[in-house]
Parts: structure tokens; C-alpha cells; sequence
């Protein structure tokens, strides 16, 4: 039962975009609705254990599918932020042999905006500055990966 308050809670939480992806009856997109609506606490939680019971009339296995595929997709993309972020910390540190590296991997990313913005970063770190050019790094990294 806990488990499917967690859920509705979810469902809840949900954008309005996400929200209409999901397989719902009407009784539950109404219960949603009025869950939104609700800002007492004790409130809130007696309507989660209503929504715990209409849940268990639902496609449970889709709406499980639903959040696993959107929880991979999560991680997937903080994974993907934190190789891109390692890169731009490797081109800082190691310059063109780490350039040399991601041309490798990314053949069609820029290489010449690549070690302006690293000379850039170097300087900007030697001369303990904001790290503006670190962010344009960033930002040309993840133009390449895409």
C-alpha cells in the first residue's frame, strides 16, 4: 500500500507534459487534479491513501514502465554531464594531447575554438579569474557530443 502512495505521490509530481503520457482513468485524473489543489498536510496525506487505493485499479505495469524509462533517462543524462564535465577538466589540465583524445572520440567537433578556449581557461585559472572560458568549454563539448 505505502508503495502505491509513493507512486500516486509521483504521478502527482509529474509535469503536466509527462502527466498526459500516462495511461489514466477518469477517476484517477480527477483525483490527481484534486491532489494538486490540496495545501493542508493531513489533507494531502488521507488523499495519497485514496490515491494508493485507485491505483491498484490502474495499469500498474505501464505506469511502472513509465517512471523506470524516465528514472534511466535521468541518469543517463547525469552521466553524459558528468563525461563531459571530466573532459573539460582533462582538456584544462593536459591541453593538446587531451584535445588530440576527444577529436578522437567527437571527429566533429572544432578544434580550433577547442585550444583557444583551453589556452583561454589556463590563463584564466593562472591568473585565479572567474572561469568564463571553462564554461564556453562546457558548452562546445556538449555542442559536440550531440
Amino acid at each position: 500500500m505505502l508503495e502505491l502512495q509513493k507512486l500516486g505521490e509521483r504521478i502527482c509530481e509529474l509535469s503536466q507534459n509527462d502527466f498526459k503520457r500516462l495511461p489514466l482513468s477518469e477517476t484517477m485524473l480527477d483525483a490527481v487534479a484534486e491532489m494538486r489543489r490540496i495545501t493542508s498536510n493531513t489533507a494531502r496525506r488521507r488523499h495519497l491513501r485514496r490515491l494508493g487505493k485507485l491505483l491498484r485499479e490502474e495499469q500498474l505495469e505501464v505506469i511502472r514502465a513509465f517512471f523506470d524509462e524516465s528514472d534511466s533517462q535521468h541518469q543517463n543524462s547525469t552521466q553524459h554531464f558528468h563525461t563531459l564535465e571530466q573532459w573539460r577538466d582533462r582538456l584544462i589540465k593536459e591541453g593538446d594531447t587531451a584535445i588530440s583524445s576527444f577529436m578522437q572520440e567527437y571527429p566533429d567537433a572544432d578544434r580550433q575554438q577547442l585550444r583557444q578556449l583551453v589556452r583561454k581557461a589556463q590563463k584564466e585559472a593562472a591568473e585565479g579569474k572567474p572561469p568564463a572560458a571553462s564554461r564556453k568549454i562546457f558548452k562546445a563539448l556538449r555542442i559536440a557530443s550531440e
